[in-house]
């Protein structure tokens, strides 16, 4: 009888402990968010993550009430900011402002201590910015298939700028390369702005660079758009065509941004922020800012935010061993 007690003791125990666990989970959900959040931004204050994190911070801190802060960490091509996610409580509390130079790096630094598609639970891609060849004045192709042509006659001569080795603006132009079959030298800088400022004093001839960031000077006349590297046109530049509907088909690269939050986040957390996300860049009047930033609101489910991580990851681990790419 002593056994049989027992065991149908512990049997009861358990059974609590499941239950309890489960109405933790429910509790966990429903009285989300009961404590300030924070959104890091594994880049400088000042560019666009940032600016999409703090406007996002903003709505999220109206809609629930609770104080989102931003909090910057830049570092090592953005993986210290992505460590810190990935290493933090698992509360739905601390989350990645991610971008799409993270499945980058995954691919091109020798060793990490995360691993993007593993230690990181997507959440919503709030926006994606397509990015744009754009040449300097001094550069006589007015047309992408005159810039490739251009390429062709003269390989190696012509230059195109990054923010870097590694980043979306050095594998995309590879991309083209590629893809093009043209010898377009790679220059990397440390950071967008100097090659920006190199691009329109004409030290490189063209960059692959974002709408937002190439913007400006477009619209000042310093540069000249010639293609998008998204499937679709970007709503900021409607006139300029794409590389897929040019010259080269199925070309879709951009630069997404978006929340993910520590792996064993719950996932009825994961889908509160989530929907909020999703409600929040659907809005009329965030769908405006968004667009004037030169970004096109996307607003995802975390199943389709990881559809594309998985399908970047896989596709510049494949780019970034054809070009023999790697970064200590």
């Amino acid at each position: 009888m002593k056994k049989y007690i027992t065991a149908a003791t512990r049997l009861l125990v358990l059974a609590c402990l499941g239950l309890t666990s489960i109405c933790s989970t429910a509790q966990t959900a429903a009285t989300f968010p009961s404590k300030p959040i924070k959104i890091v931004v594994p880049f400088a204050a000042g560019g666009s993550t940032d600016a999409l994190a703090r406007l996002l911070a903003q709505k999220l801190t109206s809609a629930w009430g609770q104080t989102v802060i931003v909090e910057n960490k830049p570092g090592a091509g953005a993986t210290l900011g992505a460590d810190y996610v990935a290493k933090a409580p698992a509360d739905g509390y601390t989350l990645l402002m991610g971008a799409a130079h993270h499945t980058i790096a995954q691919n091109v630094y020798k060793t990490l201590p995360y691993h993007f598609g593993r230690d990181l639970a997507p959440v919503s891609i709030m926006a994606l910015i397509p990015n744009v060849v754009v040449v300097n004045d001094k550069v006589p192709a007015k047309t992408i298939q005159e810039l490739i042509a251009l390429a062709k006659k003269e390989p190696g001569k012509l230059n195109y700028g990054s923010a870097g080795a590694g980043t979306a603006h050095h594998l995309i132009g590879a991309m083209f390369n590629l893809q093009a079959g043209v010898d377009i030298v790679h220059i990397p800088y440390k950071g967008s702005s100097p090659a920006v400022a190199d691009l329109v004093s004409g030290q490189v001839q063209l960059m692959f660079d974002t709408v937002s960031s190439a913007l400006p000077q477009i619209k000042a006349g310093k540069t000249r758009a010639l293609a998008v590297t998204t499937k679709t046109r970007s709503s900021a530049l409607p006139d300029v065509p794409t590389l897929n509907e040019t010259v080269l088909p199925g070309f879709d690269v951009g630069t997404w941004f978006g929340i993910l939050a520590p792996a064993a986040t719950p996932a009825d957390v994961v889908a509160k922020l989530s929907n909020e996300i999703i409600r929040i860049v659907q809005a009329p009047d965030m769908q405006k800012q968004l667009l004037d930033m030169g970004s096109e609101p996307i607003g995802s489910t975390a199943e389709q935010m990881k559809v594309q991580i998985n399908k970047e990851l896989d596709a510049f681990g494949t780019l970034t061993k054809q070009i023999k790419l790697t970064v200590d």
